[in-house]
């Protein structure tokens, strides 16, 4: 369900040549996303004039069919049927004839005949068809979010696909995982698994998601990893590239949404915001901005302190772009984009005190900032594309949990002593990153083409903690990337791609301690804090087979890596290496007018895993904890058995083992101690499970509906809903963190009447009001002696209004 910024119909470059009606629909299509389908296949043979400027699909079709006997239809957001024009009545003084008897009922028509538009993967960084790329790729069109999907940020994409997994531990504090590629629940200073773009631009690097609301996109696309030629460094599982509408050059339009929400068990929740699309120099310069802001209400309340719906979340945040076109085949873009949540407290729950209240002694908010400024500049050089991309990317995330005072502060290697108070154990997490992309790239035919580029990064995080008053050690990573990389696609064989690339990486690291002495934090590692050099070649093949214009086969290869880094353990510093991933995959995909089916598989070889784990005292550290593999294969399908009504359904499996344990972090479990009571007891669990990895069910699965209605020439009515499901997976790796969480239900339903200039939605989430569990962790400290969840968000009802000029 689109809002008047989402829908399909706004004003996008057209340019038609002459020619039969039919290749001119087929290139209307692609060019502004509109479906456009035929009566009378006997109107495919009309001639029609060029066409070309800004205009909606409505617009360019009008303009089309002038003077051709022929008429376009709209019969449903973005939709439209292409007829013969009626014939008109000639007006005579005569007196009126009587009436004639009602004609015998009209034979049925036959089917409208559909012109499908081809759908391109611009993750790929050329612009591939969607029937020649050779990997598990998934996409959501802008128009497919309702305001309260956007609204929801990751959220909706999680819910939507069903290789995507993510933490629960807040808003802007979580981590993303895709294809059962999943090292921990922790942000620490690891690299993400995912690799995450907003346009051209990185989003992260050794931070969590930020949760970027989904407002006023074209489309987000999800490849399936590892993604390591084309993305680098953290796409061990994947890409999330989210595509944001860019200004219109030749339109003045606007805006506005909200709404509000009630939450059973809960407090009231309150959204909005607004859109601008100016042009400040017809056809040359214009300008967009966005701005939008929601609270959240709560609902898990503290009996320990006795207040309700403590666990609320405000945020505020905005966009504003500036494109500059002076011709057709050059255009720069400016953006920024910024955001801000802010949590009251966690949002988890202790099973003895309630599914939705646990029993605390203090607050634990956190908090969550992010600013992104990019530049891209592209330039065509006919069939061959130039881009160029400078981005720079600030996050800033602070979190309390509630902990216990230690015996010693200066030396958190000291058990806390017996009956010991709570105490707020902080730390905050301040990222800043550089990044530019410059590369060259030909579209070729069916998919074929190539891409040349170069790349440098430069990433710097800071983390601080503090237990109580006093200050615990900090540790600063350091990295800079310079990368070479390329790919290309030929057809060796007619209908056979095949695509060969590689990546040469040669990364810098540095790390030191902070807020303690470096001859106390060093001392177990002297030279964890040396700079070390790592380089390395990535390669990849792929095979792609079109064994009809529906169907296409193909089998990758392709690989991925993360580079290493120091960690804090307790009070002192340690390194952890770089770990590598190797996939080998193999799927199909068949697309036509009324059914689509995607089926992948694959294997997955991870070495010198990097893990978040907690020790003995509840601290988190990083680790390599060993070898593993994962064994994944997924399903989707879309079936359109009637005009207007879409069905789809997909089911993801995963299967994966630590096949090898890390001798360091065998002697790392011998020395965990367990606080119970204020005594100190040795932990005599101290095999690492090899059944799995964390956060990642053994199985996720989505069932979901559309259905377009057209209610009058002004109103439209259209209904959504979903059920998703997610298996069982575990907390994390190690004898602390093995709790079960997961085997939950999750629904929702969205409905809006209206036109593309107003509407009216509602919006119910949880429909079964289920509790669940989707994290099992609140506060590190606290998991030896108390079970923790993190329910779902209660059943909530959001009433909202959308409206544009």
């Amino acid at each position: 369900m689109a809002s008047p910024a989402l829908a399909q119909e706004r004003a996008v470059a057209v340019d038609l040549s002459a020619g039969q009606l039919d290749a001119a629909i087929r290139m209307l299509a692609s060019q502004t996303g509109a479906s456009i389908g035929f009566r009378d296949p006997a109107l495919t043979e009309l001639r029609v004039r060029p066409l070309k400027g800004r205009m909606m699909a409505g617009e360019a079709l009008e303009l089309l069919l002038r003077g051709t006997g022929a008429q376009a239809r709209r019969v449903a957001r973005g939709t439209y049927l292409i007829e013969r024009a009626a014939s008109p009545s000639r007006r005579t003084g005569a007196p009126r004839p009587r009436p004639a008897p009602p004609p015998p009922p009209e034979p049925a028509l036959p089917p409208p005949v559909q012109i499908p538009h081809e759908i391109i993967v611009t993750a790929s960084k050329r612009d591939t068809p969607l029937n020649a790329y050779p990997g598990g790729v998934q996409i959501i069109h802008g128009d497919q979010l309702s305001i309260a999907d956007s609204t929801r940020g990751t959220g909706a994409i999680e819910s939507r696909i069903a290789s995507v997994v993510s933490t629960h531990l807040g808003p802007g504090r979580n981590k993303l995982f895709v294809r059962g590629i999943a090292d921990s629940s922790f942000v620490g200073p690891t690299q993400a698994t995912v690799g995450q773009y907003w346009g051209n631009s990185r989003i992260t690097y050794s931070a969590p998601d930020p949760n970027l609301r989904l407002f006023d996109v074209s489309a987000v696309e999800v490849l399936e990893g590892p993604q390591g030629t084309l993305y680098g460094a953290g796409s061990l599982g994947g890409v999330v590239r989210v595509v944001p509408h860019s200004p219109e050059l030749n339109r003045t339009s606007g805006s506005a949404w909200g709404g509000a929400a009630a939450v059973w068990d809960g407090q009231p929740a309150v959204d909005g915001g607004a859109i601008v699309n100016l042009p400040v120099v017809e056809g040359k310069l214009a300008f967009r901005a966005l701005a939008f802001g929601s609270v959240e209400g709560g609902y898990i309340d503290d009996i320990g302190r006795g207040v309700n719906d403590i666990n609320s979340v405000t945020t505020a945040g905005g966009r504003a772009a500036l494109r500059f076109q002076p011709n057709d085949d050059f255009t720069i873009d400016l953006s920024v984009v910024g955001q801000r949540i802010k949590g009251d407290d966690s949002q988890y729950a202790e099973r003895e005190a309630g599914d939705l209240a646990r029993n605390g002694t203090m607050a634990q908010p956190y908090r969550s900032d992010y600013w992104l400024t990019d530049l891209v500049v592209r330039r065509q050089f006919g069939d061959i594309e130039w881009l160029s991309s400078l981005g720079y990317a600030r996050q800033n995330v602070f979190e309390t949990f509630e902990g216990v005072a230690l015996a010693d502060a200066a030396m958190p290697a000291l058990p806390p002593e017996r009956n010991a108070p709570a105490t707020a154990y902080s730390q905050t997490v301040d990222i800043a990153m550089l990044t530019f992309e410059s590369r060259l790239a030909r579209r070729g035919p069916d998919g074929t083409g190539w891409l040349i580029a170069a790349s440098l990064l430069k990433n710097e995080a800071d983390s601080r903690r503090s237990m109580g008053s006093s200050a615990l050690t900090g540790v600063t990573n350091k990295i800079e990337e310079a990368t070479l990389y390329g790919e290309a696609t030929l057809e060796p064989i007619r209908r056979v791609n095949l695509t060969l690339g590689g990546r040469l990486t040669h990364a810098s690291l540095s790390g030191q301690s902070a807020d303690v002495l470096e001859a106390l934090a060093f001392r177990n590692d002297p030279e964890a804090r040396a700079q070390r050099n790592e380089t390395l070649f990535l390669p990849s093949a792929a095979l792609a087979y079109r064994a009809t214009d529906r169907l296409t086969l193909f089998a990758r290869y392709q690989q991925g890596f993360r580079p290493g880094g120091i960690a804090v353990r307790q009070d002192y510093i340690q390194r952890f290496k770089g770990d590598r991933v190797t996939t080998s995959e193999a799927g199909g995909r068949f697309t036509s007018d009324s059914f689509d089916l995607a089926v992948t598989g694959s294997w997955t070889r991870w070495r010198n895993i990097q893990a978040d784990l907690i020790d003995g005292f509840g601290f988190p550290t990083t680790a390599n904890i060993g070898d593993g593999e994962v064994l994944s294969a997924g399903l989707s399908g879309h079936w359109r058995p009637v005009r207007g009504l879409e069905l789809d359904a997909a089911v993801y499996l995963n299967d994966s083992k630590v096949t090898r344990t890390d001798v360091s972090i065998m002697a790392y479990y011998q020395d965990i101690r367990q606080v119970e009571g204020g005594s100190v007891l040795p932990t005599t669990a101290v095999a690492i499970r090899d059944d799995r990895l964390p956060n990642v069910a053994d199985a996720t699965a989505r069932v979901g509906f559309r259905y377009d209605m057209f209610l009058t020439q002004d109103y439209d009515l259209t209904l959504a809903g979903h059920a998703r499901y997610v298996g069982q997976s575990t907390l994390g790796i190690g004898p602390v963190l093995e709790k079960l969480q997961g085997d939950y239900l999750d629904t929702g339903l969205d409905l809006r009447v209206g036109n593309d200039r107003r509407g009216l939605s509602l919006s119910l989430t949880n429909l079964l009001n289920s509790r669940g569990n989707r994290f099992a962790l609140g506060s590190p400290f606290m998991l030896y002696d108390r079970e923790q969840i993190t329910p779902l968000r209660p059943r909530s009802v959001r009433i909202g209004f959308d409206m544009a000029f």
